[in-house]
């Protein structure tokens, strides 16, 4: 048992205002795929904004998404991501965001009870995007184990 967690945090472009025709769909899943989420074996926290999910932290500007949550490791958040409905509702993210130049997801450890800050996770992405993963920022093509 490792004390520490995985903290991830991924952002999206959308092509419209969430409550347009064009964003229904994702937004009518949103509660069902974050109570997914919430039930998933491995999930320990994600970040709340308005309501049941983070859609309303805008700190990247008003047509970016931000979602950011902490896992036991790297192995049950890839369960979520890629064997749940989850994986169905992503193969459709072309239909409400845009193609992102930069990355836009990063992972990284942080001591069990830590619980990141936007802030934080900011700082984590630029490391990425500027260094390419290291041990402070990762992806999922490649991963580095907790420290110690």
């Amino acid at each position: 048992m490792s004390n520490h967690h995985l903290a991830q945090l991924n952002i999206a472009t959308l092509l419209a205002p969430k409550d347009s025709p064009q964003l229904a769909d994702f937004v009518a899943n949103l509660d069902r795929i974050n109570a997914l989420a919430d039930a998933a074996d491995g999930f320990v926290w994600r970040m709340l904004g308005d309501g049941a999910d983070a859609n309303g932290w805008r700190p990247w500007g008003d047509e970016v998404l931000a979602n950011m949550s902490l896992w036991r490791d790297v192995e049950s958040l890839k369960d979520y991501a890629f064997r749940t409905a989850h994986a169905d509702i992503m193969k459709r993210r072309k239909e409400w965001f845009g193609r992102m130049a930069d990355a836009y997801m990063v992972l990284w450890w942080v001591p069990a009870g830590h619980i990141p800050t936007l802030s934080e996770a900011s700082e984590r992405l630029e490391r990425l995007r500027a260094n390419g993963p290291t041990a402070k920022a990762f992806t999922f093509k490649d991963v580095f184990p907790p420290p110690g």
